[in-house]
């Protein structure tokens, strides 16, 4: 019943942060198998039992980016082009181009700012909410969300996103 529960929110944690599917089905079914051999010693402390599982992803896909920095970088080409808006096959492709754009620049971020915005921005989560996964106050939050949106933008500045030869 927890699985079902949550199993779309923390794959959706994991693939954001990862960008790989094949591993974020492996991390997310490791996930849940961390979580139920520790559910005996899960003790309810008054945040939601999804900040528990947050938790567990969060360190077990740090561990997957320490090991995989000793062998080699994440391929940007294993991300599939989302769905976009738009009806002309010109504004699907300069949105996924763009998209891909800002998820290289998302990628550079530290581990806690990629996932105050995937919490923030995927999974739509309010500031309490993220602070309760992040074991951080919500002022805190408010302020590394401001500080991230900044240094985004003065990427974005600094490496405007552009189409491929341009």
């Amino acid at each position: 019943m927890l699985y079902e529960r949550y199993v779309d929110r923390i794959f959706n944690y994991v693939y954001y942060r990862t960008g790989n599917l094949h591993d974020a089905e492996d991390l997310t079914a490791r996930v849940f198998q961390r979580a139920m051999n520790h559910i005996h010693s899960y003790t309810d402390r008054g945040v939601p039992f999804s900040a528990w599982l947050y938790r567990i992803a969060h360190n077990l896909v740090a561990n997957w980016h320490r090991d995989r920095s000793r062998k080699q970088e994440i391929p940007l080409n294993d991300l599939p082009i989302l769905p976009s808006r738009g009806d002309q096959p010109e504004t699907k492709l300069v949105h996924s181009q763009e998209q891909d754009s800002l998820l290289r620049l998302i990628r550079r971020l530290p581990p806690d700012r990629q996932q105050l915005l995937i919490l923030k921005f995927v999974e739509d989560m309010s500031n309490a909410e993220i602070g309760q996964i992040m074991g951080r106050s919500e002022g805190a939050v408010k302020s590394l969300y401001h500080r991230t949106l900044l240094a985004l933008r003065d990427q974005i500045g600094d490496h405007p996103i552009t189409l491929e030869g341009e």
